[in-house]
């Protein structure tokens, strides 16, 4: 059972598309979508919810008012001005970091576990599917990413499915990191500008360190083949093979419009190569 994650430097460089087209075209695989503060592959696998499940990672302080004192001491050394001058405790504000409970004289802080989100196995006509949403605001992405990336990989193996693939997060920061712990290959999705190469220098230099193999594909390289031939260059030297280079198609947002993956949408030049992408990935 192989685990493959799809994967940017940046936002909006055709990541989840992909992913889609992925599912699309392997067989026996569990799917997921890791980027659980902006989810949106659900969008194109039309997922029916079979299991929720809630959760919780985080604290809030709550007072009790018959016990307070009104000492004011939680008040005073609270960095994050969460207690008001009512000693109500603002939820958004307060961080659960525990000190206004252990600093109350007379034990009348108590701190409750928070709901943070919630997440869901799904079924879809490309396979089951493991996805979550993140509340606004909320902490923790990291925990809850490796949550739903243990339960797809203990599917994964108890079915016998021959692949788990991750439609990751953008960015190098603690949800990509468990996106990417312990994968057998990170797919690296970027585009031809000036934002797309910067960003992609730094998901390299993720990979690695981590010591992850990685495989580049450039997303609409022919609307600036100069751009292109930097990206080449930067995965030249880094020792990073590009797996593909998709151009330019209009049916990619008419298949987005559709809710279609891309690949059982079009049949043009943009599809074929995405094709020969994941047949490169799967032996990877």
């Amino acid at each position: 059972m192989k685990q493959i994650t799809v994967i940017s430097g940046k936002g909006g460089t055709g990541k989840t598309i992909l992913t889609a087209c992925f599912a699309a075209l392997a067989e026996r695989k569990v799917l997921v979508d890791c980027d659980v503060d902006a989810a949106d592959l659900h969008l194109l696998l039309s997922p029916v919810n079979s299991k929720r499940h809630e959760f919780k990672s985080s604290q809030v302080a709550d007072i009790e008012n018959g016990r307070c004192t009104r000492c004011g001491l939680c008040i005073d050394l609270c960095r994050f001005d969460a207690i008001g001058p009512d000693f109500a405790v603002d939820p958004i504000s307060c961080e659960g970091c525990g000190l206004c409970s252990r600093v109350c004289p007379v034990d009348a802080v108590t701190m409750l576990e928070r709901l943070s989100g919630e997440w869901f196995i799904s079924d879809t006509k490309y396979g089951p599917f493991v996805h979550a949403r993140l509340g606004i605001a909320e902490a923790n992405s990291g925990k809850l990413v490796s949550l739903i990336r243990q339960t797809a990989k203990e599917m994964a193996e108890n079915n016998k499915m021959d692949y788990v693939i991750i439609d990751g997060p953008p960015g190098i920061g603690c949800p990509v990191i468990a996106s990417l712990a312990n994968v057998d290959m990170a797919l690296v999705i970027t585009e031809p500008t000036v934002a797309g190469i910067h960003d992609l220098s730094r998901i390299i230099d993720l990979t690695l360190h981590f010591r992850i193999p990685a495989g580049v594909v450039i997303n609409k390289f022919d609307l600036n083949p100069a751009k292109s031939e930097e990206v080449e260059n930067l995965c030249g030297s880094s020792g990073v093979e590009i797996l593909g280079k998709i151009p330019f198609s209009e049916d990619v947002p008419r298949s987005l419009v559709k809710g279609i993956p891309f690949v059982e949408f079009s049949g043009g030049h943009a599809a074929d190569e995405i094709r020969s992408i994941w047949k490169k990935a799967a032996r990877f």
